[in-house]
């Protein structure tokens, strides 16, 4: 059954305020953001690299309203970090940054507390001022770095600089799709991992557990899995950790474990104000979402119906762009995934929009998974 958990003691240490921004480590990073911003809508709006003087990475930072996106990749031959994740993960989200406040407490506490610290607290400071930074290791591979921005007024962080080729020319031929911040950031974990990843955000960062699903009520006839999320004591960050549940055939998170080498980001959910503009003019620009059957439709009409929350959305438009319904007594949501953003089964994006519903779509497992089953089927790997 779906279960809420109440709010955690508050920390003693410092905030952490929001998702700063997302760092995919990939083979091409020019032609990574370039997918971003003619597919997804984003815009150019920071650069590091050779001509800033950055030496062995180059980086692009991309931009929707809130979300900021960081497609890295090395410069030069040798690198062997870049180098292994990339074998090891094909292209991937390397690294979620946290704004917070008060970066010495929430550093103070990780340590006591036994974080694996990737990077100590350390500065960088150019023309726009000064920020502060500190990195630690979460599951997998991936890391989450803090960001202490202060009174920093430049670009974006210190080192970048405004794109080196202008604007996109695209950007006025193109619509605009109105994606406006992040809402959560799903990891995928091995079986029996779950509960070890979702302690270690509360022991080590004080996060709570907000939501939670068993494999009893998100199942198909094939697959399952178990979820739980985390988030902040504020309840600004959302954290989805899902595994993989026994079942007559492979889920589509063990595909995810299985082509990534591990435990990763899955998915990251952007949030919009007015879903229905927002896929029109995502799928104007050509990109591919998951196809649910009419048959979704028709049941959920008749749900509906004993149902006290009333969708003021046009049943038949969400029917033709294939977005999916989720509610309660309170209130509801709309959702519809991507397909994958890159060759390997791993990570993609969902669009989402809350109409006074803070869950995460349970209602809708069932038919996502069917969609993706078709997915898995067609790929040899279900």
């Amino acid at each position: 059954m779906t279960s809420y958990t109440e709010k955690g003691p508050k920390p003693d240490a410092g905030k952490f305020l929001h998702f700063d921004h997302i760092t995919f480590w990939v083979g091409n990073a020019k032609q990574a953001a370039s997918y971003y911003i003619t597919r997804m809508g984003f815009e150019p709006f920071a650069y590091k690299g050779l001509e800033t003087g950055s030496r062995e990475v180059c980086r692009h930072a991309v931009r929707q309203n809130r979300i900021i996106f960081v497609l890295a990749s090395a410069l030069n031959p040798g690198n062997v970090e870049m180098g292994q994740h990339l074998v090891t993960h094909g292209d991937g989200v390397k690294d979620v940054a946290f704004s917070v406040e008060d970066l010495d407490s929430i550093m103070k506490m990780a340590k006591e507390r036994g974080a694996k610290i990737v990077k100590d607290i350390w500065e960088e400071e150019d023309e726009g001022g000064k920020v502060r930074f500190a990195m630690v290791q979460t599951y997998g591979d991936t890391t989450h770095t803090f960001i202490e921005r202060g009174n920093y007024n430049g670009l974006f962080l210190p080192g970048y600089k405004p794109p080196i080729s202008g604007p996109d020319a695209l950007l006025e031929k193109l619509p605009k799709a109105n994606l406006d911040f992040i809402d959560h950031i799903v990891g995928n974990q091995p079986d029996l991992e779950m509960e070890s990843t979702a302690s270690w955000y509360e022991k080590h960062l004080m996060f709570h557990r907000f939501w939670s699903v068993d494999d009893s009520q998100i199942h198909t006839q094939y697959s399952a899995l178990r979820s739980i999320v985390m988030t902040n004591y504020e309840e600004t960050i959302k954290m989805p950790i899902n595994e993989p549940a026994p079942g007559k055939k492979k889920s589509q998170i063990q595909e995810y474990v299985d082509y990534y080498g591990g435990a990763g980001v899955q998915h990251i959910a952007l949030n919009t104000k007015d879903i229905i503009n927002t896929i029109r003019k995502l799928r104007e620009r050509g990109m591919e979402f998951l196809r649910v059957p009419d048959t979704y439709y028709t049941t959920l009409r008749e749900k509906l119906k004993s149902s006290p929350v009333q969708v003021t959305e046009d049943m038949d438009i969400l029917q033709e762009l294939k977005i999916l319904v989720d509610y309660d007594d309170n209130g509801y949501l709309l959702q519809i995934f991507t397909k994958n953003m890159q060759d390997r089964p791993t990570v993609f994006l969902e669009v989402i929009q809350r109409h006074n519903h803070s869950g995460f779509g349970a209602g809708n497992f069932k038919a996502l998974f069917e969609a993706i089953e078709l997915d898995q089927d067609a790929r040899g790997n279900l």
